[in-house]
């Protein structure tokens, strides 16, 4: 009797590859670069405008989800498992032979990230960093010509577009590789995939019927300061949506 392809793959052992918190900075990052791609394709084309028609509120929109952004970052920093984002950082920092071998479209072997995949998160946080000073300039020079710089708005359209299109390429290639989007959404992914595309790196098996440990615990001081980091992301969007629509 044929066996159902899916129940092979669901009965197949599991490997962690991606803990609570590393799922969680994927999330906001994933949620709030829609919502700002989405908002600012919408401010930069003159049709989209017209059909949405309401540009203050898309504005606000785009802003307040910024504010956001750097809120929810900084709050799964603090309460999260760093030590787990510190290894992380150092592994797609470290472009070896066969990271290199694989930006040149040539069979390699790679670690927990390919050298796609380093290079991508590497020129992902460049532009992430571009577009916050870019954007925060130009929200000041609405207020203050001494911040109004040359090519700021032209230098975060271009960040914009690059980004939009990194991201295309980054939701194509989850959702034509079988089993990568399991590890963001449990944190494990099957042996047989982790051994055929990445076979440089060491996993560790996963029990059956669980997902990647959420890390270590927040103590009281850490929970003080994810409270003064939200408030403080709170007061700041409150203050942008009375800015825009004030």
């Amino acid at each position: 009797m044929a066996v159902d392809p899916r129940l092979a793959i669901a009965a197949e052992p599991r490997v962690q590859r991606f803990g609570l918190t590393e799922r969680r900075l994927h999330t906001v990052h994933a949620t709030s670069f829609a919502v700002l791609i989405v908002t600012g394709f919408v401010l930069y084309v003159p049709l989209m405008a017209q059909i949405v028609s309401d540009r203050p509120l898309i504005k606000t929109v785009h802003l307040v989800t910024a504010a956001l952004w750097l809120t929810a970052l900084a709050l799964v920093v603090v309460l999260g498992d760093r030590a787990a984002l510190r290894a992380t950082r150092r592994e797609i920092e470290r472009l070896d032979s066969d990271d290199l071998l694989f930006l040149r479209r040539r069979s390699a072997r790679a670690g927990r990230f390919n050298g796609g995949q380093k290079a991508h998160a590497i020129i992902e946080a460049g532009l992430a960093i571009l577009l916050t000073i870019s954007g925060a300039l130009l929200w000041l020079s609405e207020r203050n010509t001494g911040f109004r710089l040359p090519g700021t708005i032209a230098l975060h359209d271009a960040a914009t577009l690059l980004l939009a299109a990194l991201v295309v390429g980054h939701i194509w290639q989850a959702t034509t590789h079988t089993g990568s989007l399991e590890g963001l959404r449990r944190g494990t992914v099957r042996a047989s995939y982790a051994k055929a595309r990445h076979a440089k790196w060491h996993a560790v098996p996963a029990l059956a019927g669980t997902t990647a440990p959420a890390g270590d615990r927040p103590g009281a001081a850490r929970i003080a300061l994810a409270a003064l980091v939200a408030a403080a992301g709170l007061v700041a969007a409150v203050l942008l949506v009375a800015d825009v629509t004030g």
